[in-house]
């Protein structure tokens, strides 16, 4: 398995604009990355299936954000995902953000799926 960080951050400030129909929220703000991050280790796996080791088992936005890019791309590739939580489960420092952001580049070039930046996030 490879190793990759998933940094931190810290909300200068953070300003919610409103709820979309997604139910998501468009925010405004200036934030700044910090020394300490998460470790995400993956490995791509030829048999298709995704495996996770980690925090919050199938909930974990790292394995609903691959299985998200997954289906999107109709990839027949997998992965073996193992989530190393540095940073403090609701600590407001943007764990969970950057360690699916994270998964979404690694997965992105293992899999070789040329799909835009823009477009992942």
């Amino acid at each position: 398995m490879t190793d990759f960080p998933a940094p931190g951050k810290l909300n200068l400030f953070l300003h919610v604009l409103g709820r979309r129909a997604d139910g998501y929220h468009d925010l405004q703000t200036v934030f700044r990355l910090i020394d300490r991050a998460d470790r995400i280790h993956i490995a791509r796996r030829e048999d298709g299936e995704l495996r996770f080791n980690g925090p919050f088992g199938a909930d974990n936005l790292c394995l609903r954000a691959a299985r998200l890019l997954k289906e999107q791309t109709s990839c027949r590739l997998g992965a073996d995902i193992a989530l190393e939580k540095r940073l403090p489960v609701g600590g407001g420092m943007g764990g969970g953000s950057s360690d699916a952001a994270t998964v979404l580049l690694v997965l992105n070039r293992l899999w070789k799926l040329r799909v835009a930046r823009e477009e992942l996030v």
